[in-house]
């Protein structure tokens, strides 16, 4: 039977046409990459934006998603023709393009919600 969550701490797992909920777990993050049942679909979640990010990442799977519910974030995409600040103020969101290098830079706390890809998000830092 269907039951409430919160976003921010159970997140859902779109492989169509499911809908899984997945609790977040205090080790979910550090085995996310051992997991395969992860790695078709998207991860929908909301994060608590508190820190300007310490690295760029892109998501060759698919677009990602971003949707500012409270605070101001600048995302901040590396674009062939150089970087494109997207400032999401207020309730604002964004399309990452696929394979497109991206990080975030927080200018007020708040909230946010992420619609991601999974299979084969890389990391690289500052």
């Amino acid at each position: 039977m269907p039951s409430s969550f919160d976003l921010a701490e159970t997140y859902i797992h779109l492989d169509l046409p499911d809908a899984i909920e997945l609790p977040v777990t205090p080790d979910f993050w550090q085995s996310i990459d051992r997991r395969d049942d992860l790695s078709r679909g998207y991860l929908m979640m909301v994060a608590h934006m508190q820190h300007t990010g310490s690295s760029w990442e892109k998501h060759p799977a698919g677009e990602e998603i971003v949707y500012l519910l409270s605070g101001a974030v600048d995302f901040v995409l590396d674009l062939p023709d150089g970087e494109q600040v997207v400032e999401l103020r207020g309730q604002a969101g964004c399309v990452v393009p696929r394979d497109t290098w991206h990080r975030s830079i927080v200018i007020e706390p708040g909230d946010m919600l992420f619609v991601t890809p999974g299979e084969g998000t890389s990391h690289r830092p500052l």
